[in-house]
C-alpha cells in the first residue's frame, strides 16, 4: 500500500504514480508515500520508502546527499548591488575545482563545483517572518543577505552509486549493506563540505570576506536508519522537528518551515521543493516562445538569474515546476508544517 499526500490544485503526472505502487510493492517495503512534490525520474522523485531491516541503494540514485544548505553571509543588505553582483558573477564560467594532483577517479576531482540540471546557488533575503522566536533560534540577521545552494556530492556519489546499483537490494545488516551506509556517511558529509565550499568561492569572489554561517543544511537523498526500519528519502527532507527549507523554482518564494504532527503519517519526511511539473527534454518546446535571450534571464519577483547556458534556462523556468504555494499549503492542510519565514531571491546562479 502507498499514501498520497496531495490536493486537487496539485498536478502529479500518472507515471509518478506508477513508480510509487511499484515501489510500494516491493518485499520489504511497510511504507511509501508520495508527497505533494512527486514526479517521475528513474525512481519516483518526492517520496519516503519505509523498509523492513532491509535497504535499496537505487531508490537513492547516485547524487547521495544532495541536498540544500543556507548560509547567513553576513553582508548587508544594504551593500547589495544587483548590477554589481550580477556582473562580476557574469565573469565566472565554470567553478573551478580544487586541484589535488590525484587521479581522475578520486572523488575530490570536483569538490567545490555546483553540477548540472536542477542545482543551483541563490542569493536571497527575507521576505517575511512568521514565527518570530523560532527565526531568532536560528541565529540569522534580517539585515543579512543569505545564501542558499542546491548540490550533492558530484563525482563521488555516482562512484558509490555504481557499486550498489543492486534492484534486489541488501539485507540491512549484510556486509554490503554496512559498507553502503558507510560509503553513503561519507558522501552525506562530502555534500555538505562541497556546499560550503562553493559558498565561500562565491563570497570571496564578489570581493567580501565575512565568516559564512551555516543556518540549515537538509539533505534530500540518503537512508536514514530508525531502530528496525529504513527509511529511503528520494527527493525528501526528514521530518524530525527540527525546522527545514523548502524551495520553489527560481522567480518564487522559498519557505523555512517548521515540522509539526505525527512524523509517521508522511514516512518520517516533507517535501523537499516545488517537483517538476514536465521532463526536461520537453521543455524548450513548451516554455522557448514566452521569452527571449534577456527576459529568460529575470523574473517575476525583479530577480536576475546568471547562467550562461541558455537550453538550461528553459529546463528550469519557473514554469517546468509545481506552484511552491500549492506545496506549502497542501502540507499546511495535511497539519505537517509551520511557517517559519519566506525568503525572497535576489540573483540565482547555475553552473
Amino acid at each position: 500500500m502507498y499514501t498520497l499526500i496531495t490536493g486537487d490544485k496539485n498536478w502529479i503526472e500518472s507515471e509518478a504514480i506508477s513508480q510509487l505502487k511499484n515501489v510500494a510493492e516491493y518485499g520489504h517495503v511497510v511504507q511509501a508515500v508520495g508527497l505533494p512534490d512527486l514526479h517521475p525520474g528513474k525512481t519516483p522523485v518526492g517520496v519516503s520508502v519505509v523498509c523492513d531491516n532491509y535497504i535499496y541503494p537505487h531508490l537513492i540514485g547516485n547524487d547521495i546527499g544532495c541536498g540544500m544548505s543556507l548560509f547567513d553571509s553576513n553582508i548587508k543588505l544594504k551593500k547589495f548591488n544587483m548590477d554589481k553582483w550580477v556582473t562580476r558573477l557574469n565573469y565566472i564560467k565554470e567553478l573551478a575545482c580544487i586541484e589535488t594532483g590525484g587521479s581522475f577517479d578520486s572523488p575530490i576531482r570536483d569538490l567545490g563545483t555546483i553540477g548540472g540540471g536542477n542545482h543551483f546557488v541563490e542569493f536571497q533575503k527575507i521576505e517575511e517572518v512568521f514565527l518570530e522566536d523560532e527565526f531568532e533560534a536560528l541565529k540569522a540577521d534580517k539585515k543579512d543577505v543569505f545564501v542558499l545552494i542546491h548540490s550533492g556530492s558530484r563525482g563521488y556519489g555516482q562512484k558509490i552509486y555504481s557499486e550498489f546499483n543492486k534492484t534486489e537490494g541488501y539485507e540491512a545488516f549484510s556486509l554490503e549493506a554496512v559498507e553502503y551506509l558507510l560509503c553513503q556517511k561519507d558522501a552525506i558529509f562530502w555534500a555538505k563540505k562541497n556546499r560550503e565550499i562553493v559558498a565561500g568561492k562565491l563570497i570571496d569572489w564578489l570581493g567580501y570576506t565575512q565568516q559564512l554561517n551555516c543556518v540549515l543544511d537538509c539533505s534530500h537523498n540518503y537512508i536514514e536508519n530508525k531502530g528496525p526500519l529504513f527509511i529511503h528519502r528520494k527527493g525528501a527532507v526528514a521530518n524530525t522537528g527540527g525546522p527545514v527549507i523548502i524551495p520553489g523554482s527560481r522567480g518564487t518564494l522559498t519557505y523555512i518551515v517548521k515540522p509539526i504532527g505525527e512524523p509517521q503519517f508522511s514516512g518520517y519526511s516533507l517535501s523537499h521543493g516545488a517537483g517538476r511539473k514536465w521532463a526536461r527534454s520537453v521543455c524548450i518546446g513548451k516554455v522557448a516562445d514566452k521569452y527571449t535571450r534577456d527576459t529568460v534571464r529575470h523574473t517575476g519577483l525583479k530577480s536576475q538569474v546568471v547562467c550562461h547556458n541558455t537550453n538550461l534556462l528553459y529546463k528550469e523556468a519557473p514554469e517546468v515546476y509545481k506552484n511552491i504555494n500549492t506545496i506549502i499549503e497542501i502540507l499546511i492542510e495535511y497539519g505537517l508544517i509551520e511557517i517559519i519565514a519566506t525568503m525572497r531571491p535576489l540573483i540565482t546562479y547555475k553552473g
